[in-house]
């Protein structure tokens, strides 16, 4: 990601942020995936074989690692030199091909459309209306006609934006400042850029944002809870089938932890 170009003292999501964030988080198996969240959701607008991908601001890569078994060309792309080093080690551990790069999220070194898919998530909300639009601008600018954009950012109506804000105000969010979205905010601003909105969902988290927060907290005091509770399988078994009953209907839209909407240049 890159540095929010705002003055004063408003607060801003740093380097210095995600190079911490990433230095600690370098031991990716104890950082929650998204479980294919964005697979499935190019899945549902597009073949991925022989697509060309763009992931934004990649992080570990957990959302475009996943896309190269269906026979997507992947490009990762991050200023982090910490989430750099994190890519090309799991590249060499997956053993799968993908082409890692540095580079500015306002200024990606790539030529007008060359991708077939671009998309990034946990990205967007690090920046302020006018950076945010410049930064979709250049996703745009690279994408080929005909392609898609998929943003996926947290959900405004969420306890998760409330703990957020409480912990900006006191200056320990990790990530410096961030917002969250709503689905209509999000489509009206692609709409805006000229794109035509094609999909959209909102997915909770699994497990519960409550057992992430409470096993968060002991691992500062120095204990660690598996990333996963042990389940009671007849309740496990009536969560998933209510919970994917519920992924059908418009409530995850308004509800869940994150939502992303696609748009076709």
């Amino acid at each position: 990601m890159t540095v929010t170009r705002s003055g004063g003292a408003e607060k801003e999501s740093r380097r210095e942020h995600w190079e911490t964030l990433w230095q600690e988080k370098k031991d990716v198996q104890q950082v929650y995936s998204n479980e294919d969240r964005i697979l499935r959701q190019l899945l549902h607008v597009c073949d991925l074989r022989g697509k060309s991908v763009l992931e934004v601001g990649a992080g570990t890569g957990r959302d475009s690692f996943p896309l190269i078994e269906y026979g997507a060309r992947v490009v990762q792309l991050d200023y982090s030199v910490n989430s750099l080093q994190i890519l090309k080690n799991l590249s060499a551990e997956l053993h799968v091909q993908s082409n890692i790069v540095g580079g500015d999220t306002f200024q990606l070194p790539f030529p007008d459309e060359t991708f077939d898919v671009v998309f990034h998530q946990g990205l967007l909300e690090h920046f302020r209306h006018p950076q945010a639009e410049a930064l979709l601008k250049e996703n745009i600018r690279v994408l080929k006609q005909g392609g898609y954009l998929l943003v996926d950012v947290p959900q405004r109506y969420h306890l998760y934006t409330v703990l957020k804000h409480i912990q900006m105000a006191l200056n320990i969010w990790f990530a410096g400042w961030e917002r969250s979205f709503s689905t209509p905010e999000l489509t009206t601003l692609l709409q805006s850029l000229g794109l035509s909105t094609v999909h959209a969902y909102g997915e909770w988290m699994y497990p519960s944002f409550f057992y992430r927060s409470f096993r968060g907290v002991l691992m500062k005091a120095g204990l660690t809870l598996p990333k996963h509770p042990q389940p009671i399988k007849s309740l496990a078994t009536l969560r998933k089938h209510v919970r994917l009953s519920m992924l059908k209907t418009a409530l995850p839209l308004y509800t869940a932890f994150n939502i992303g909407v696609v748009g076709r240049k």
